[in-house]
């Protein structure tokens, strides 16, 4: 069947392979739990392919079964340096990430377990931790170590992000470098940075703008109910996993709003009069918070990520005090404000922080060749990395820049010149 599988794929190509693309793919196809697709391979790129490679459920325990986990794999050169990126959801398609087109590297981006399409046939949530992820990702690294001959790097985004953290402090010897990008380090269940943050980042001003909406909103919730109705019965949404369903969905969005106004960079010149129409307020809330995040179907989307953080990476929640008894159909007091985590059906919360503290500890004082990227107006960098001198890295806080905008291309020539020099050194060291 392999040999078979090598001859479909010089036959879909249609042109001779270059040797060393032959060699690839037969290295692949050697390996009995890796199985070959072929997939579009990115602009400037030799050859890539969808890989699904068998994993144990439990790297502790052979006997617990195995599953699937897809990786794209997109090939350069043996030669050449590897970035591993560490998806925090699932992926899709195959996209090339930044640092792989800035140094010329080969690129495995994989797919995080119990994501997308890398499930296994039962979710036994237990084996959804830091410390199963990273072992995926120690074995993968692993495995193609044993064909590519360049230095190593991770990288990741957000939670992504966190998750190449906790992979470096697991296996420090897997790369030679972490790069994440936007990525918190939530020490608690609900993140005080987190308020903090939001009572302070840009402008007074620009604060009481966001506040007036919230409340305009609030004080015409039967007016802005009809209108989400409308908009929910559109778009398909249901919201039974809420109590009060989309009265319930409605109250999350306004008070989500401020976190996703400053995390995805949207601009207070653009907010609207609170005394604008209901119609178009509750239009712009759908813009900037939206309700379809506190519908069932992102809810179960989303339903890895949620178990992760009401398990072991923290989250944040919302502080409705400000607008008393108009937060009504969330249940709340002063001692118990409403959470942002929404546990799959049949879990409960179980938070120890342990794990992720030690980790913390460790980026304060022993975890050299990190280069953090984040954007000084994302709310998510209320919880990154603190900047230590204890160790051998780099940070960048980007003025101006979001949760989607904090990037190596949105940096000043000086400031990607020092991190190109950094890296160039860890690499080749």
């Amino acid at each position: 069947m392999k040999n078979i599988l090598f001859t479909l794929f010089i036959y879909i190509i249609g042109t001779p392979l270059l040797a060393q693309d032959a060699e690839l793919l037969m290295f692949l196809n050697n390996h009995e739990d890796i199985d070959v697709q072929p997939c579009l391979t990115p602009d400037g790129y030799v050859v890539a392919y969808t890989l699904f490679i068998e994993q144990p459920i439990d790297h502790l325990d052979p006997s617990s079964g195995t599953f699937k986990q897809k990786v794209f794999l997109s090939h350069l050169d043996k030669d050449s340096s590897m970035v591993l990126v560490t998806e925090g959801y699932n992926r899709g398609v195959n996209r090339m990430y930044e640092l792989s087109s800035l140094i010329g590297a080969n690129q495995l981006d994989i797919e995080h377990r119990f994501y997308g399409d890398s499930k296994p046939n039962n979710l036994d949530w237990q084996y959804l931790t830091i410390q199963q992820a990273a072992a995926d990702y120690h074995r993968i690294r692993d495995l193609f170590a044993a064909f590519y001959n360049g230095s190593w790097l991770a990288t990741g985004i957000s939670k992504g992000g966190q998750t190449a953290i906790c992979y470096r402090y697991l296996y420090p010897d897997d790369v030679k470098a972490t790069v994440p990008y936007v990525a918190p380090l939530n020490l608690s269940l609900e993140e005080k940075r987190i308020y903090t943050f939001l009572d302070n980042v840009g402008t007074s001003s620009c604060r009481k703008k966001i506040r007036a909406i919230q409340q305009r909103l609030l004080d015409n919730k039967n007016e802005v109910m009809t209108y989400l109705e409308f908009y929910a019965k559109g778009a398909g949404l249901t919201f039974d996993y809420h109590e009060n369903r989309l009265e319930a969905a409605m109250e999350y969005a306004i008070l989500e709003y401020p976190f996703s106004f400053w995390q995805w960079g949207h601009s207070c010149e653009d907010i609207p009069s609170a005394k604008s129409s209901i119609k178009d307020l509750t239009n712009y809330l759908l813009e900037v918070s939206g309700i379809d995040f506190f519908s069932d179907k992102d809810i179960a989307y989303y339903e890895g990520h949620y178990y992760q953080c009401g398990a072991q990476y923290g989250y944040y929640g919302y502080d409705p005090t400000p607008f008393g008894d108009k937060i009504s159909a969330i249940n709340w007091d002063e001692e118990n404000f409403p959470s942002a985590i929404f546990m799959p059906e049949g879990t409960t919360i179980t938070f120890n922080p342990r794990f992720v503290q030690e980790v913390y500890d460790w980026t304060q004082t022993e975890a050299n060749q990190f280069i953090y990227i984040n954007g000084a107006n994302d709310t998510w960098s209320a919880t990154s990395v603190p900047v230590s001198d204890k160790v051998d890295a780099l940070w960048f806080n980007m003025e101006g820049q979001s949760h989607g905008t904090a990037r190596i291309a949105n940096m000043s020539e000086k400031e990607k010149a020092t991190l190109l020099r950094a890296l160039t050194h860890w690499l080749n060291n």
